[in-house]
């Protein structure tokens, strides 16, 4: 009788640790899944994240929700990710800048090599620089030419301290000799609504956040910062070919979540998330705002991090930039 006591008492200790580890892995978790944005809506980033976010809940038949937690660069969003849920509810589009700019520049209550696990990239796409009418500034020469003639008078924004637009401008700065003032917002949307209002003279924008304003001739694009020239933009030349050749400042988002989530379920938000990058519509919308989709594998995104991560804490050592 104990015997038999005994086997059924371990036969139910294992089937309730089966049961348990099935609903720890369950996917997608029976709730809200969340995607934290690190910016205000509005914006590229936000812009993205829906497109994507739209497709993700159709194909999991969940609801995704997007968290958009603007401030400090993205900073606060990736340190919110960081310390959030740890059943996978709840995934970061991460940025450029929390990952692989920030932590040269300042101490941060996180860790993103620790604290944040890849999942895939996300979209990939060069900054443009662009200026409002009022300025009377025409093309990149003349940009540089008023910027050598007036040190610390030509202000441009960017999506706060240590994102890629900021750096953008301190790299343009350290190439041609410059002097220009940084002015940091929380977010693309209100960096353009001073740019619009002639608060700021420039700023290094996505072309999604900018595009309208560029066709009807109240922004003025002179150079984007990448390697080749925007499809969208084709007669508007690269700050590479206009006298810097090696200047590449890119833009980036990719998906990350907090490291205590099980690795299983980080595959499986992969295996989600590459296949909307890479549906035909998602594509189609993504390009219309002039970003190209990159779905990868999760080391490919590890490996990519660790690389910007050494490129721009170079850029930042030498221009001796701080998080002030």
């Amino acid at each position: 009788m104990k015997k038999r006591n005994f086997l059924r008492t371990c036969t139910l200790l294992a089937l309730g640790a089966s049961v348990l580890a099935a609903h720890a892995q369950e996917f997608p978790p029976k709730k809200t899944i969340t995607m934290v944005v690190g910016f205000a809506a509005g914006g590229a980033a936000d812009t993205a994240a829906r497109i994507i976010a739209r497709k993700l809940g159709e194909n999991i038949g969940a609801s995704v929700v997007i968290d958009n937690r603007g401030g400090a660069g993205g900073n606060i969003a990736h340190q919110f990710a960081a310390n959030g849920p740890t059943d996978g509810s709840t995934i970061l589009f991460g940025s450029v800048g929390p990952l692989t700019i920030a932590p040269h520049m300042m101490k941060l209550p996180y860790d993103p090599v620790k604290d944040l696990s890849p999942i895939t990239m996300g979209v990939n796409f060069p900054n443009v620089l662009v200026v409002h009418a009022g300025t009377g500034i025409k093309t990149f020469p003349e940009y540089i030419a008023y910027a050598k003639k007036n040190p610390k008078k030509l202000d441009y924004a960017s999506t706060g301290p240590g994102s890629a637009s900021h750096l953008a401008g301190e790299l343009l700065d350290d190439m041609a000799g410059i002097e220009t003032v940084h002015v940091p917002y929380k977010g693309g949307a209100p960096a353009l609504q001073d740019l619009l209002g002639e608060r700021v003279a420039a700023y290094f924008s996505t072309y999604s956040t900018s595009q309208a304003y560029i066709d009807n001739g109240k922004l003025i694009p002179l150079a984007s910062t990448g390697a080749q020239r925007l499809k969208s933009l084709p007669k508007i030349p690269t700050v590479a070919e206009s006298g810097y050749p090696g200047f590449s400042a890119t833009n980036w988002y990719a998906f990350v979540a907090s490291s205590k989530v099980p690795a299983a379920t980080l595959d499986r938000w992969n295996t989600e998330l590459v296949k909307v990058l890479k549906s035909p519509d998602v594509v189609d919308q993504l390009n219309s705002h002039g970003l190209t989709p990159q779905p990868g594998t999760r080391d490919e995104l590890a490996k990519y991090i660790t690389k910007e991560s050494a490129t721009w804490g170079r850029v930042i050592r030498e221009r001796k930039i701080t998080g002030e």
